[in-house]
């Protein structure tokens, strides 16, 4: 499991890299490891999806 360190900083370099699209991709990577049956890696792209969400602010859409 990745640190909440490793986590944030994640979510800020993909935010970086794709705009708020990132937090799609980390959907869209969520879906696939679920899909896989990869449960743990799953709940780590949630929760990269909802740290970009937290880093994005609440009045942005």
């Amino acid at each position: 499991m990745m640190s909440e360190l490793q986590v944030h900083t994640v979510a800020r370099q993909m935010l970086e890299r794709h705009g708020f699209a990132a937090i799609a991709k980390a959907a869209e990577q969520a879906l696939a490891c679920e899909g896989r049956g990869e449960a743990d890696e799953a709940k780590e792209w949630r929760h990269i999806e909802d740290a970009m969400k937290v880093i994005r602010g609440p009045h942005q859409s």
